[in-house]
């Protein structure tokens, strides 16, 4: 059983960054996809990026894409996603996730769960 802790969340500005991170608890094997979604309140669960095992590959929601970046440090065994340009529409629970396949967008395809972290963007 893999054990995902998020950390980083908290209250920024509208056009502040932040970074989170995702410990994981077992070594996350170069075959695994790690990435993050996020849920609002009163919306559902949307995704927001993800990387391949080898951290060549990346994938992110429309929304996000030119703002945020994930990466990974696989000897760490941790998943990163840099924020920047943040907007109020990003305030949302961010999960990190670990699939011991390859990269997806559908959260019914990933394995293990992060708690989560709460963004909150004010305008």
């Amino acid at each position: 059983q893999v054990q995902l802790v998020e950390s980083g969340g908290g209250l920024v500005q509208a056009g502040s960054s932040l970074r989170l991170s995702c410990t994981a608890s077992q070594r996350t094997l170069s075959s695994s996809a790690m990435g993050w979604f996020r849920q609002a309140p009163g919306k559902e669960r949307e995704f927001v990026a993800t990387i391949s095992g080898s951290g060549g590959s990346t994938y992110y929601a429309d929304s996000v894409k030119g703002r945020f970046t994930i990466s990974r440090d696989n000897p760490k065994n941790t998943v990163y996603l840099q924020m920047n340009s943040l907007k109020p529409e990003d305030t949302a629970v961010y999960y990190c996730v670990l699939r011991r396949a390859g990269m997806s967008y559908l959260s019914r395809h990933y394995d293990y769960w992060g708690q989560g972290t709460q963004v909150t963007v004010s305008s």
